[in-house]
């Protein structure tokens, strides 16, 4: 018998975890390429992919109290579609895309420490990757409360631009930043609104900690939907300050959006948005070297060449095996492969990972069995819909 995880995390924490892993570093950039396809309609294009994401964000809800374990996605396909290697397939996808993930992210925090501090890269990255692994081997409620200060930091930031943006000065012109068409652009909200969805991926790594959260049958579907609900405002927030700043034109021509907003509103140096945007790097990292290795030990745990990471250190209460691997294949993607690269891989994988977590749901309604958490069975269909949608638009790749 292996040792369990320990259970330590409760409702605030996992909560913080989640909007600390969408905020993450994205926004930063986002916000731009948003703007520049919806204009002043930004705000309403990110509360709309925050609705486009809610049928996905229940979905998981709900198998998070059908099927509270680590392994998450690959135990809700296992239990939808009743075979062990789908499951393991997607466990492995889902690992795969939280390590590349991870890399994007340090390979992009450490460029803008490197913007801050004369560094060389590799070892400055190498270093940034070493210290977080071993932060996700101390234990998770370590790691989650260091997550947890990295996303008070992100929010202060987001906090300060909002700010900038409700008291710039209202000029006599100065509805002519962003004046608003004659007719609503339709098209251009529903594309930004699709861009916009990436910014609210990570949700799903909430229900990869349901073995180390206390009363998870009620915790994990809270956290999802508080923290999905807090994420919308948040960015609903922020692109109103921005709109209501600069021109959306300048906004998307710009890689630091929003310290085009501050310096507009405040004038002055944007440094300190450079070294928020490290912090928001750092919680990113350490969010996706947690889940990825919880999926690993949830894999773990059907046997197999994979029942070798289905171990949990006696004094941590954490796979340190799963933890380690991931951590080194982090830290070795982020040296060598480009950010366009793991991004574009990593939103693929969850667009199709989130159809079938939707479809395997339906399988499950089918069967008329009961769970603590349950949502009207229209719901799966639409999350399966939406993913389905994107792919076929071919806004990916």
């Amino acid at each position: 018998m292996t040792d369990p995880l320990k259970r330590t995390i409760g409702l605030g924490l996992l909560t913080t975890y989640g909007v600390g892993v969408m905020v993450g570093a994205g926004i930063y950039v986002l916000t731009g390429a948003v703007a520049g396809l919806a204009g002043i309609w930004a705000p309403f294009a990110f509360l709309l992919a925050g609705l486009v994401a809610a049928p996905t964000a229940l979905s998981y809800a709900e198998f998070s109290t059908r099927v509270p374990e680590a392994a998450g996605e690959a135990a809700y396909v296992r239990r939808g579609f009743g075979h062990d290697w789908i499951g393991t397939l997607v466990g492995l996808a889902i690992v795969a895309a939280g390590t590349i993930s991870a890399a994007a992210v340090l390979r992009g925090g450490t460029g803008y420490l490197l913007g801050i501090i004369d560094l060389p890269f590799g070892p400055t990255a190498c270093m940034m990757g070493i210290l977080l692994t071993g932060v996700a081997i101390w234990g998770a409620m370590e790691s989650l409360a260091l997550a947890a200060v990295f996303t008070v930091i992100e929010i202060a930031g987001l906090g300060l631009i909002i700010w900038a943006g409700a008291s710039f000065g209202l000029q006599p012109d100065a509805i002519a930043v962003n004046p608003p068409p004659e007719i609503m652009p339709v098209a251009g909200i529903g594309a930004a609104a699709v861009l916009a969805f990436f910014a609210f991926i990570g949700f799903e790594d909430i229900v990869n900690m349901a073995e180390e959260v206390r009363n998870p049958l009620r915790t994990l579907p809270r956290a999802i939907l508080i923290s999905l609900a807090i994420t919308s405002v948040l960015y609903a927030l922020v692109s109103w300050a921005a709109v209501r700043v600069v021109p959306a034109a300048d906004l998307a021509a710009s890689e630091q959006p929003l310290a085009l907003v501050w310096q507009q509103a405040r004038g002055g140096n944007a440094a300190f948005l450079s070294a928020i945007a490290v912090f928001a790097a750092l919680n990113g990292v350490l969010a996706q070297i947690v889940m990825a290795s919880r999926v690993l030990f949830g894999l773990g745990k059907n046997g197999g060449s994979l029942a070798i990471f289905h171990h949990a250190h006696p004094r941590f209460g954490t796979p340190v095996l799963a933890t380690v691997l991931v951590g080194l294949a982090v830290i070795a993607a982020a040296l060598v492969l480009p950010v366009a690269v793991l991004a574009e891989a990593t939103s693929t994988v969850l667009l199709i990972v989130f159809v079938l977590v939707n479809a395997a749901l339906i399988a499950v309604k089918r069967t008329g069995s009961s769970a603590p958490f349950t949502v009207p069975d229209w719901v799966p269909w639409i999350g399966l819909v939406l993913p389905l949608g994107a792919l076929a638009l071919g806004v990916i790749g």
